[in-house]
């Protein structure tokens, strides 16, 4: 990691003063001010991992000549609060330069949880079941909502698919690592034989998009609509009330069928279309695979995995960081803290890298 110059640590907090100066004045256009607030929020915590880091090298400045004092007492003193502010700034820089990295700008978006199940059949379909309530538990930790936009239930229980959006703070910035392919490993309910069986499931967590930020022509839209499928009954629609949207130019389709209101289905078909071009468009511009949906969670098959759920052990391994935790029940129940900052914390540590590169 290249170490921060005074330079640039003067430059932040010269900024972060300009800012403050330029909102007190009470002189601004809305707009303006909106703006100015924005990027006040965003350099202030930046200018404070600054200040500390150059209060800390002001302090070693001080203290630097009074380590070779001819009186013992001040030169010991001197000598033990050198060591000491020595072990802090290392830290100190690691803390700034992680704010100084560029931010992933749909970090604070909300996000479109999508589980579909992958090889293994039934079991395939109830360890689909398992990893969305595993998801929901968590954002319910978080304080975050859940609103399940649709799902198809498989025979056995779980699902063949699940989609749901998640609202709160920071949602995509911590859930974005889950995408990819999930693994289980157990001895399913129906097995005599007690044999091990592994299935996947695939998850795909994708920032959502506001209207502003994808703008859909109505011409460039096929929308059907049919009757819903379900089950017998009282419960079967009789209208025309699933919606089924091609986007012609991209040939993604959305089908919505879980209200009884044509209106309703269609405005979530849209908010998930919007989601998934949005995403198209975030990994074109960073270079990507233009499939976005398939780089993130491949064909589902069992070898391309991310992570391992293995019961008769107990144990969940992540793969891309090699790290093994024996805490299988917890992890379901929604106690996925660990593993994601664990996460979070390699990929900061890979951008860092990067910098000094």
């Amino acid at each position: 990691m290249t170490s921060i110059s005074d330079e640039r640590i003067a430059a932040i907090e010269a900024r972060r003063d300009e800012l403050q100066a330029q909102l007190s004045s009470g002189d601004l256009a809305p707009e303006r001010f909106v703006a100015l607030s924005k990027e006040y929020a965003e350099v202030e915590p930046v200018a404070e991992a600054a200040r500390e880091l150059r209060r800390l090298r002001a302090e070693i400045e001080v203290l630097g000549p009074m380590a070779a004092d001819p009186d013992p007492e001040l030169r010991e003193m001197a000598v033990h609060e050198l060591a000491e502010l020595h072990q802090r700034v290392p830290e100190a820089e690691r803390t700034l330069a992680l704010k100084l990295l560029p931010r992933d700008a749909a970090d604070d978006r909300a996000a479109m949880l999508e589980i579909r199940a992958g090889t293994g059949g039934d079991e395939a379909a109830l360890f689909a079941g398992d990893l969305f309530r595993m998801y929901q538990r968590y954002a319910e930790g978080q304080g975050w909502r859940v609103e399940p936009i649709s799902a198809s239930a498989a025979d056995v229980g779980g699902y063949k698919e699940v989609v749901a959006s998640v609202s709160g703070q920071g949602v995509f910035a911590k859930l974005k690592f889950e995408s990819g392919v999930h693994r289980v490993q157990r001895v399913p309910v129906t097995e005599s034989g007690g044999r091990i069986h592994t299935s996947a499931a695939t998850v795909a967590v994708l920032p959502e998009a506001e209207e502003v930020d994808v703008q859909i022509n109505d011409a460039d839209l096929r929308i059907d609509v049919y009757r819903s499928s379900g089950p017998g009954g009282q419960s079967v629609n009789t209208t025309d009330s699933a919606v089924r949207i091609t986007h012609l130019p991209t040939g993604l389709v959305v089908i919505q069928q879980d209200e009884k209101s044509q209106h309703k289905n269609k405005a979530k078909a849209l908010k998930v279309l919007r989601t998934r071009l949005y995403e198209l468009e975030r990994s074109r511009l960073a270079d990507a695979r233009s499939d976005a949906r398939k780089s993130m969670v491949g064909s589902g098959d069992r070898s391309e995995r991310i992570r391992t759920y293995n019961f008769p052990q107990g144990r969940v391994t992540d793969h891309r960081i090699n790290l093994t935790l024996h805490r299988l029940p917890e992890i379901l129940e929604g106690q996925l803290g660990e593993l994601i900052g664990a996460l979070v914390e390699e990929d900061e540590a890979a951008r860092l890298g990067a910098l000094g590169d």
